[in-house]
């Protein structure tokens, strides 16, 4: 039976003997959260509270990543009729209460109800320790260096296939990972003419408590460190742990961080040999200008930042926060910068959400204003010639190999 009929079979039920009376209208209906405030999490309200704004710069829709974390407004609304006609409910209502109620009912059928606990599982940018910070070094650019007024990184290096491919996490607070990842494989193309993939996997699965959590989350600077002293294999060697994918988040429950194997899955590959380095770990100054500056010479870095309800809906144009609730922090590879038409600087970014997510992938920030900390937390490092290149001993004399 479907979700609709049954709980219109349900309001029935719930009527009994009233149900011939005329009707009351039911008082608007409020959801509140455990807080007390207006709950937001039914995506309509977000997505007509942006396109509504006069000054939001951006346009906001269901995006098919998060098809599945939210209980849509007639289901609410439904269940609510079901609670208030039986008399067991006040016109203001918890919605976990709600849930609860869902999650008992419909635990068996094919799409649930999500909490947004999911949506800030995804998000797995752990706060780094002043002590890390303190002990990192700051990159800074001097004034006299003349930038480009817009630039993409894609164009830029555009034998470089790595830029403008868009992964995809899964529901595994990978971020961390995959923006470092991202970025140091970008930078091995764009510095050794490398068109390498490097293995995600690696990083959260071996890193250990030294980057954080593995899919629940990490620090970013810690795994550019993690490169430097361990490097990182090829995803080839150690491919990322969810092949198969799914409908976000229609994992359940959220994955667990993958065992470190340190064994290539391909036969005849040496886990060691398969090893990329960077050669330093280090910040970049916040100064938009010292940002600009390392992208344009070095390329893409990782940022991190905090996000809100507001981000999941994003779909076009230039993001700041317009409503919503702090989810977490978030970490992805920034690439490029330009200004809008209508005189707005903006950053331009690759999300690791699939394709399916905003444009087409990617989307754009406010640059200069340090929007959701965006410009607080930039890192990065240089690609190595350690172990690209190896000696080797053969029937032939002394050679070179590249692994």
């Amino acid at each position: 039976m479907g979700m609709p009929l049954l709980l219109l079979l349900l309001i029935l039920v719930a009527a009994g003997p009233q149900a011939g009376r005329a009707a009351k209208p039911i008082p608007n209906l409020q959801l509140m959260t455990k807080e007390g405030g207006s709950s937001r999490i039914i995506q309509d309200d977000i997505i007509k509270a942006i396109n509504k704004h006069p000054n939001a710069g951006w346009t906001a829709a269901r995006n098919p990543y998060f098809a599945n974390y939210t209980v849509n407004n007639n289901t609410l609304l439904l269940l609510f009729s079901f609670f208030f006609l039986r008399g067991h409910l006040p016109v203001v209502v918890s919605i976990a209460y709600i849930k609860t109620f869902i999650s008992c009912l419909f635990g068996g059928l094919n799409n649930p109800p999500v909490q947004t606990a999911q949506f800030k599982h995804i998000l797995g940018v752990k706060p780094t320790p002043h002590s890390v910070l303190n002990d990192v070094p700051v990159k800074t650019y001097p004034r006299s260096l003349m930038l480009p007024k817009e630039f993409d990184a894609r164009s830029a290096w555009s034998q470089c296939n790595t830029i403008g491919t868009i992964l995809d996490q899964g529901h595994c607070g990978s971020c961390w990972a995959f923006g470092a990842v991202e970025c140091l494989q970008d930078r091995f193309c764009i510095h050794f003419n490398m068109n390498i993939s490097l293995s995600v996997n690696d990083l959260v699965a071996c890193c250990g408590f030294m980057c954080g959590d593995g899919c629940d989350g990490g620090y970013p600077i810690m795994a550019w460190r993690y490169f430097v002293r361990n490097g990182v294999v090829t995803d080839e060697c150690d491919p990322y742990f969810d092949q198969v994918g799914c409908k976000h988040p229609g994992c359940e429950p959220a994955y667990p961080t993958p065992v470190c194997e340190k064994k290539c899955k391909v036969q005849n590959q040496v886990w060691l040999e398969k090893k990329h380095f960077s050669v330093n770990a280090y910040r970049v100054n916040s100064d938009p200008h010292d940002i600009m500056a390392e992208v344009y010479q070095n390329g893409p870095v990782e940022v991190a930042f905090t996000v809100y309800e507001d981000f999941a809906h994003y779909k076009s144009g230039v993001y700041k926060h317009i409503t919503g609730g702090m989810m977490g922090g978030h970490a992805v590879k920034l690439i490029g910068w330009g200004t809008t038409d209508a005189g707005e600087d903006y950053w331009l970014l690759a999300n690791q959400w699939n394709r399916g997510w905003g444009d087409d992938g990617y989307f754009k920030i406010i640059r200069g204003t340090n929007e959701c900390g965006i410009e607080e937390d930039v890192v990065a490092g240089m690609p190595s010639t350690k172990n690209m290149v190896r000696n080797y001993d053969s029937a032939f004399g002394v050679g070179t190999a590249i692994v």
